[in-house]
């Protein structure tokens, strides 16, 4: 894996402002792109025939199914949050030059 060069200087008021709309959309299109995989995930992968995942108010599903759902749900919705946000900055700073940072 490559390294992020050391770079010592703040990301512009500016290019943090222009960010924000390409952040909030990439958020918005991650949280149904997450919701798209975690329901395919889930219905390769879980036991019987219930295609949706089980809700944490469902009490025909074991505590343990319920937590193992949502761990499931969590651990994908944070890796495509965590690729989209960073491709989304990687793209932005090709557009603009400016990396928009945190």
């Amino acid at each position: 894996m490559q390294e992020a060069p050391n770079v010592d200087h703040k990301p512009s008021t500016s290019a943090k402002i222009l960010y924000r709309p390409v952040d909030l959309l990439s958020s918005v299109v991650g949280g149904v792109l997450a919701g798209i995989v975690f329901k395919q995930v889930w219905q390769r992968a879980a036991p019987g025939d219930e295609p949706d995942p089980p809700q944490a108010l469902e009490t025909e599903y074991p505590f343990k199914e319920i937590l193992l759902a949502a761990a499931v749900q969590g651990a994908i919705f944070s890796v495509v949050k965590t690729v989209i946000d960073r491709q989304g900055a990687r793209l932005f700073e090709k557009w603009t030059g400016e990396w928009p940072g945190s």
